[in-house]
């Protein structure tokens, strides 16, 4: 395998557990104009898809459009659960102090909402501004490339030398539409037979993978 110059990390639910709190909020949205949905359908069907995606698949099922304000109301309810609920994945913290290769955060929200899932679990100090890439700056999603290769680019590495860390189905076939190594943070082993891609199920596990040196036990 090619070396690994540089790791690309997805946020939600591979740095920061925010799927499943960001999946209830839009429920009970989506439950007050009238239709429940199955939780934990929709955090198979929902995690990690592009949100324009994921709104159609509603209308499809609520039978008309949503409120003109929803994505509004949404936004707004989310930051503010998350800021309240929002943990870090384990281990995520020890795998970027190891972490001694460029880095930098890639993910399909927002950037003012990966800044807060950052900041609220203490992990911004390990990325500069410039190091956090939204799919809304260029208006793609995973599990479309470009993302990645708009990060790969940024940080002036080679795809094929850049290491992409996820969890979800759509941002691992970004990864590899993009042409980089990909490792899945995949602690219920969903993953497990893809011979595609390296699957842990800890974040520590990868310290070795990235070159770095496993931190001695207390």
């Amino acid at each position: 395998m090619p070396t690994i110059d540089a790791v690309i990390f997805d946020c939600d639910g591979t740095l920061v557990d925010s799927e499943r709190i960001s999946i209830r909020v839009l429920l009970d949205l989506v439950a007050d104009l009238g239709l429940p949905l199955p939780f934990d359908d929709a955090v198979r069907r929902y995690s990690g898809n592009d949100l324009s995606v994921v709104f159609r698949d509603i209308e499809g099922k609520l039978g008309r459009s949503l409120p003109d304000d929803f994505m509004d109301c949404f936004r707004i309810r989310q930051i503010e659960v998350l800021r309240e609920k929002l943990r870090p994945i384990d281990g995520a913290s020890e795998l970027l102090s190891a972490l001694h290769l460029p880095s930098c955060v890639a993910s399909n929200a927002p950037v003012d909402k990966i800044q807060v899932c950052l900041e609220t679990t203490g992990l911004h100090h390990h990325f500069e501004i410039h190091e956090i890439f939204s799919a809304y700056q260029i208006q793609t999603w995973k599990p479309e490339p470009d993302l990645f290769l708009m990060a790969a680019e940024a940080l002036g590495i080679r795809p094929e030398n850049c290491a992409v860390v996820e969890d979800s189905t759509f941002g691992i076939e970004a990864g590899l539409a993009a042409g980089m190594q990909v490792f899945a943070y995949d602690p219920h082993g969903k993953h497990a037979n893809d011979e595609r891609i390296t699957a842990a199920q800890s974040l520590p596990e990868l310290i070795p993978a990235f070159g770095c040196p496993v931190p001695s036990s207390p």
